[in-house]
């Protein structure tokens, strides 16, 4: 209660008092402009001692540990990220409860893992795949529970949060500097630049005076030049801001969100009902067609099409699958929007919105089947091995709907489908695509079909096993472009297929030996 609301009661006449009672003239209204502002959450919130000293040791390990190719170093450097943030967070609460719980520790394993997959798998194109869900991983992982914020702000939490605590750092560090046992005792920067001063001098002179230590160096070491500082220095920035970024967001972290929260929803029903009835009419003629196609057979479909049995294959799958998206977004509004205080209204939400999805399940399956029908007829590749595993994800994302109807609840979905194409990817590492790739492309020989030597030699390590039982010449014209082109990788990029793949004989093979079909 204010001062001025103070006043009034105490001037008012009590409850029941006869008289007339003595009414107050508003209290002025201050101007907006002249109105105190709220400080920054980086004004209010301090700098635990704990952070700087983790953020640099995040930074180093990350600079000096992350390969350009897919390797164990990527694995070190998620490891360093949570090790650092679990601990500056755990210093900086003490004896408080930790943030850190259940979900939050099913999000990191699920980050370091997919990091993982590069210290068994070579292929650039799974691991590009697996780093960008591990960052998405580790953000959730960070933020934890849903909060109030939308699911695209937790995504990229750490990030944002990373932007914005600038002015934190550095108010942090200020106060830190002016503090006189720091001035004058430095505990661990004389000795960290004393350590760092040694090595510089001595390391050279051992090297130059061992060739078997001069190599163990070489292997530790990476060649110094210009380059190697920069890419050290930005590297170094990337995994102490991300440090930074998470420590900030733990300290003042968002509102978690309440499922029982109101929203702001449409007004009468007719807005969204009407819509999608007519959507649900639309899918259910196409699935009936889809039936009299199935009972009648290839011939039956490529004699009222006017298509070859691939190309009818291939020319309705991205229609499908453009069709599936855009119905998923339609449901996603739909839960998001649709009205449901009375059972009215949550029976017609429960009704269209279920025969939606089924009906769409209907259509990605159609769709699928498409794309696995063009795969038998021309072979496997690894863009239509991916748009398959896509088609099943968005049906798992639509089945997750259906079991978000039962209690008309969908606050969990986004996260549920950003874990299920985490499991998807981790599934897919498992897998070893490209070997599975090879592996059916060459079951293809057995039934007379050529075999694209030229696609396969463009894989990398993980192929090597699977082309290793072909005939020659068709085995040394794929292995020896994979085989000849492994780098010699280092402990930072040291990768279980490339290290195998080295151990593998190959002849030289003659281009004009080798079968290039043309692609389809």
């Amino acid at each position: 209660m204010s001062e001025d609301q103070e006043d009034r009661q105490a001037h008012a006449s009590p409850p029941g008092a006869a008289g007339p009672t003595t009414t107050l003239p508003p209290a002025p209204q201050v101007p907006v402009l002249m109105r105190p502002r709220v400080p920054p959450k980086s004004a209010i919130v301090p700098l635990p001692g704990s952070v700087p000293p983790a953020a640099v040791t995040a930074g180093l390990i990350t600079a000096v540990a992350l390969p350009d190719d897919p390797g164990v170093g990527w694995f070190v450097a998620g490891l360093a990220f949570a090790m650092a943030v679990y601990f500056a967070d755990k210093r900086a609460r003490g004896a408080a409860e930790p943030h850190f719980g259940l979900v939050n520790a099913l999000w990191a394993l699920a980050a370091l893992g997919l990091l993982a997959v590069g210290v068994f798998r070579a292929s650039a194109w799974l691991n590009v795949l697996c780093v960008l869900a591990a960052c998405v991983a580790g953000s959730l992982a960070v933020v934890g529970k849903r909060t109030v914020n939308t699911i695209i702000y937790d995504v990229f939490a750490v990030p944002i949060e990373a932007l914005l605590a600038i002015p934190w750092i550095g108010r942090g560090l200020g106060k830190i500097a002016k503090k006189p046992e720091i001035r004058t005792r430095p505990r661990f920067l004389v000795p960290v630049l004393a350590s760092a001063g040694l090595l510089l001098v001595f390391v050279p002179l051992l090297r130059g005076a061992d060739a078997a230590f001069a190599n163990l160096v070489d292997a530790v070491i990476p060649e110094l030049n210009p380059e190697t500082f920069v890419r050290w220095g930005f590297l170094f920035v990337v995994g102490a801001f991300a440090v930074i970024g998470a420590c900030y967001l733990l300290a003042a972290p968002p509102l978690p969100a309440e499922d029982d929260a109101p929203r702001k929803r449409l007004a009468h029903r007719l807005e969204w009902a009407l819509p999608l009835g007519v959507l649900v009419l639309l899918f259910a003629s196409f699935v009936a067609v889809r039936l009299v196609v199935l009972f009648g057979g290839t011939e039956y479909v490529l004699r009222t099409s006017g298509l070859t049995a691939a190309e009818y294959a291939r020319s309705g799958f991205w229609q499908l699958s453009a069709i599936t998206v855009l119905t998923l977004l339609l449901v996603a509004a739909a839960l998001r929007w649709a009205p449901k205080s009375s059972r009215p209204d949550r029976a017609w939400q429960r009704g269209l919105l279920g025969v939606l999805s089924v009906l769409s399940l209907v259509l990605v399956a159609s769709a699928w089947s498409r794309m696995w029908t063009y795969q038998e007829a021309y072979g496997f590749t690894v863009l239509r091995l991916l748009v398959e595993v896509c088609e099943l994800w968005i049906g798992l994302i639509f089945a997750l709907i259906l079991v978000s109807l039962i209690p008309l609840r969908s606050a969990w979905l986004p996260r549920a489908a950003i874990g299920a194409a985490v499991a998807a990817l981790l599934g897919l590492a498992v897998l070893d695509p490209e070997r599975f790739i090879a592996e059916r492309n060459i079951d293809r020989i057995a039934a007379g079909k050529t075999l694209d030597t030229r696609y396969l030699s463009g894989f990398s390590a993980d192929v090597v096993p699977a082309v290793d039982r072909l005939p020659e010449p068709l085995r040394s014209c794929v292995l020896g472009p994979v085989v000849m082109g492994i780098p010699e990788d280092d402990w930072r990029g040291w990768n279980l297929s490339r290290a195998r793949a080295r151990q593998t004989p190959v002849a030289t093979a003659d281009g004009e030996r080798c079968p290039y079909p043309a692609r389809r």
